[in-house]
Order: structure tokens, then C-alpha cells, then sequence
């Protein structure tokens, strides 16, 4: 089971209930300045496998990842509440797959709110390209002190809004992560092992709304050509809800409010 924390705790039990899934290199409390706009919903971070308090929790695949999200909801009592599942990057890619497959039955998922999510490659030379560099980060996390590498990592043009200050201070608190855990769920998520979800997706009945920030050209650019609902949060990078909390946690509560009302 993953460790789970509650971020709010909500006394009204009609409300649905806000699961969070981080990032590479995070932990479910990075959703706490976010919940802290959503006070009416209970708010429930889960530390993904190899990170934070799930940090000796093994994984091999998207499927395993997806599976032990579904399984400790269960296990929270969660499986005949309505849940917004809202994921992060990485998070985003494991909340998309498992809804993409079919893989989080039983759970009543009202929403899957996608942040800075990749839809997948499209071509094989793209996923040979993307196994390649994983691998390569991979062996660093291993083998080399985890404040080196991040050093690196933050470099990577999708981080490009953040300052210096910014980046050092990402690079100070993650730093306490095990490489070899992270190494672990890099290979085991890479993106190269990702099918395309975009339109697999399409064709669930859970609906999808797609959040990135103003500054991120890239997923901005991803969420149009996909042509899926989506919103610009403004004065922001790839890290949309730790940069602007507050109109992250306004728009998410726009969308699902929205959804409900739709099928009531």
C-alpha cells in the first residue's frame, strides 16, 4: 500500500473526495499549498512508489504504479466515494494510463484533472530517443550524489521559467531522495514505455480536463494539437500548482464543479 496523507479533511461526506499524484522526485505533500484552496473537499497526497513514505514500495511498470494508486484507494475506504483524481507529470502519466486501461475499477472517478501530463510518443524513433536519455539519467541517479544530479536536471529546457533561486531551492529539497529509488521509477514509467493515450482517453466515459501554465510551451502546445478541454494557469511554468497554488486550486474547483452540475 502507498503512504497516503490527508492534506483537508472535509466534514461534507457528499463532496468528492481529491486524490493527488505528484511528480518525479516528490512526494504527495507537494499538494499542500494547493489544498489549501480546496478546504471544503478531503484532500488525500499519496507518495508514489520509490518516493517519500512509499520510498521502499518496488515497481516494474505503468500498470503496477496504476494498480497500487487503485489499491490503496480501496484500502482508504475510498472505492464508493466520487473522486477527482488529479496527477502531476508523472503522476499525471500513471492517473492517465490507469484510466486509459481500464485499471482503476472499482473506483467512482467524477474527474481526472492531467497537469503537465505527456500524452505518449508517437514514433518509434521518439521512444528508442526517450529510453536512451532515461537510461543515462538512470545511471547518474545511481551512481552519482542526488544534489549532482539534480543540478543537471533542472536544467532540462521544460524547467526553462524557473530562475536560478527557483531551481536551488527544488534542488535543496529533493535532494534527500535515494537515487537508486528514483532510478527505479524512471525506468519503470519512462516514457518510452508509454502507448499514446490522447485518444484512448477520449473514448472513457471519465471525463478529462488538461491544466498547464502559461510559461509552458510545450504542454500548452501538447494540450491544443490533442484538442482536449484544458486551462492556462497564468504566471506559471510546468509546475503549475506549486507556482500559482491558489489559481490552481480555482480552476480545478471550476472544472469539477462544471462536471457536476452536467450530470445532475
Amino acid at each position: 500500500m502507498l503512504c497516503s496523507r490527508f492534506l483537508t479533511r472535509s466534514d461534507q461526506p457528499e463532496q468528492p473526495v481529491m486524490v493527488f499524484l505528484h511528480g518525479l522526485l516528490g512526494s504527495g505533500a507537494d499538494w499542500l499549498d494547493c489544498a489549501q484552496w480546496l478546504q471544503a473537499y478531503s484532500c488525500i497526497g499519496l507518495d508514489l512508489p520509490g518516493h517519500g513514505g512509499s520510498r521502499a514500495v518496488v515497481c516494474h511498470s505503468l500498470d503496477e504504479a496504476a494498480g497500487q494508486v487503485r489499491d490503496s484507494l480501496i484500502k482508504l475506504q475510498l472505492a464508493d466515494r466520487p473522486l477527482v483524481l488529479t496527477g502531476y507529470s508523472l503522476g499525471a502519466r500513471i492517473a492517465m494510463h490507469g484510466v486509459a486501461n481500464g485499471l482503476f475499477a472499482p473506483l467512482n472517478i467524477r474527474l481526472l484533472a492531467v497537469e503537465g501530463g505527456h500524452f505518449g510518443l508517437t514514433s518509434t524513433q521518439e521512444q528508442v530517443v526517450r529510453w536512451r536519455q532515461d537510461c543515462r539519467w538512470a545511471r547518474r541517479f545511481r551512481r552519482e550524489p542526488v544534489d549532482a544530479v539534480l543540478a543537471d536536471w533542472y536544467q532540462q529546457p521544460v524547467f526553462s521559467s524557473l530562475n536560478h533561486a527557483q531551481k536551488q531551492s527544488l534542488v535543496n529539497c529533493r535532494s534527500d531522495n535515494l537515487g537508486s529509488g528514483v532510478a527505479a521509477m524512471l525506468l519503470a514509467t519512462s516514457l518510452a514505455r508509454q502507448a499514446y493515450l490522447a485518444d484512448a482517453l477520449k473514448s472513457q466515459p471519465v471525463p478529462l480536463h488538461y491544466f498547464y501554465g502559461g510559461h509552458d510551451s510545450k504542454f500548452s502546445r501538447m494540450a491544443n494539437d490533442s484538442r482536449v478541454p484544458a486551462s492556462c494557469i497564468a504566471h506559471a511554468g510546468h509546475n503549475a500548482h506549486k507556482e500559482q497554488p491558489q489559481a490552481f486550486a480555482m480552476a480545478l474547483r471550476r472544472q469539477l464543479n462544471q462536471h457536476l452540475e452536467m450530470t445532475q
